[in-house]
Order: structure tokens, then C-alpha cells, then sequence
């Protein structure tokens, strides 16, 4: 009799273990991704100038063309404004007093051949202020110009002296401030819930993702051993 030989069991090839470490390691790299785009980064910059308003209907509308390309009309309230505000105009800081024109120009009588324009003039708090300097008060004023008078005229009638760079940037009106313009400032943290400042440690959100992040390399590590 033949003896029966019978084959050894073929050995099965171990789980591919890397594709799926590959894949989870993917997954962890996109979620810190995600988690470092919505921390909070370092504050944003901001600049300390003079900004330009036009009072409209019952509003400060921010003025889109510079003063000395603007026109206004017979009636028009210019405002101004000194602060440290973002650049681009509409998120500045706007004058604190309304542009009311009857109430500033009741004392300066209409003429022949010229227009009266109001200007409203706010030159900030004193944390905004450059170092050294103190704001003088608001004020407001009322200019009794040439038909064809641009709002740098109407401005130089009331307010002066005033300062411009190179570029024709306006830097100081009434001489304040006495030096700089423009100039890059970082902007305050904004206050945390209660008034605290804001801290500059990591989220709380950063940090449960950072732990999520552990626990899921973790358990990517131990479920490829096992499969071994």
C-alpha cells in the first residue's frame, strides 16, 4: 500500500497592512490641514491715517473717490476720521458726530458764486494716537468755497495746516499728527468672552483635534499588527 502523504497547509499571505496604514495616514494629514486653517493665526495689521466720509441720508457712506478728484455739491457733508482701521475703506473706523448740514453751516450765510460745504472732523481717541501725541478734539466746521472747489480745498479752507507724502497721500490735517502717515500698527487682539483678552495659547478645538490625531495613528498601528 501506497502511503498517503498529505500537503501542508499553504500558508496564507499576511494582510497588505500598508495601504491601509497609507490610507488613514492621508486621512490625518488632511484633518491637520483642516485644523491649522481654522486656528487662529497672528493678528492682522492695521493703519493709522485719515480716512474720508460723505454724509448720506442719515449715514456715513465711506468716499470711494480721493478729496482732491471729489466735487461735492452745494450742501454736501465731508467727514474725516483718524484711526487705526483696516485698509480698504468701508471697515474703518467712521466720525463719531452725524453730518447734520443746517446744524454746522447755520452760521455761515449762502453766497453768490459760492457753495457752503460742512466738514466734520474726528481726529480719534488717544489709542489711537502715535506715540506722544494727544488728539484734539472733535470739531466741525463749515466752508464757504468756489463752485468748483474739491473737498481738498474745502478741507485746506477750514483745516489747516495739512500734510501730504509723495504719493499725494493725505497725512495730517489741522497738523495732526505731527509726523508719520499711513503707518502699519498691529491691530488689538479682540477681547475673549467677559472682556479678558484673548489668549494666545491653542484652541481648544486644536487641541481635541490634536488628540484625535493621536488616537487615530494609534489605532491605525495596532490594527495593522494584528492583521499580521
Amino acid at each position: 500500500m501506497t502511503a498517503r502523504t498529505t500537503p501542508a497547509p499553504a500558508l496564507r499571505p499576511a494582510p497588505a497592512a500598508a495601504p491601509l496604514v497609507a490610507l488613514l495616514l492621508a486621512v490625518l494629514v488632511a484633518l491637520v490641514a483642516a485644523l491649522v486653517a481654522v486656528a487662529p493665526g497672528a493678528q492682522a495689521a492695521g493703519y493709522r491715517y485719515w480716512s474720508f466720509w460723505k454724509w448720506s441720508g442719515s449715514a456715513w457712506a465711506y468716499q470711494q473717490v480721493g478729496p482732491a478728484g471729489f466735487v461735492p455739491a452745494d450742501g454736501a457733508v465731508d467727514g474725516w476720521r483718524f484711526a487705526v482701521s483696516p485698509d480698504g475703506g468701508q471697515d474703518a473706523a467712521r466720525p463719531t458726530a452725524t453730518g447734520e448740514f443746517t446744524a454746522i453751516c447755520a452760521d455761515t450765510p449762502p453766497a453768490a458764486g459760492r457753495k457752503r460745504v460742512a466738514v466734520v472732523l474726528d481726529f480719534g481717541t488717544a489709542a489711537d494716537a502715535p506715540g506722544g501725541e494727544q488728539p484734539p478734539a472733535p470739531r466741525t466746521a463749515c466752508a464757504a468755497v468756489p463752485a468748483a472747489a474739491s473737498s481738498a480745498d474745502v478741507l485746506a479752507a477750514v483745516a489747516p495746516p495739512l500734510r501730504y507724502d509723495s504719493a499725494g497721500v493725505l497725512c495730517a490735517i489741522a497738523g495732526y499728527p505731527r509726523a508719520g502717515c499711513a503707518d502699519t500698527v498691529a491691530a488689538p487682539a479682540a477681547p475673549a468672552a467677559g472682556g479678558a483678552p484673548a489668549d494666545d495659547g491653542p484652541s481648544l478645538g486644536l487641541v481635541a483635534g490634536g488628540a484625535l490625531v493621536a488616537a487615530l495613528a494609534a489605532g491605525a498601528v495596532w490594527q495593522a499588527r494584528r492583521r499580521r
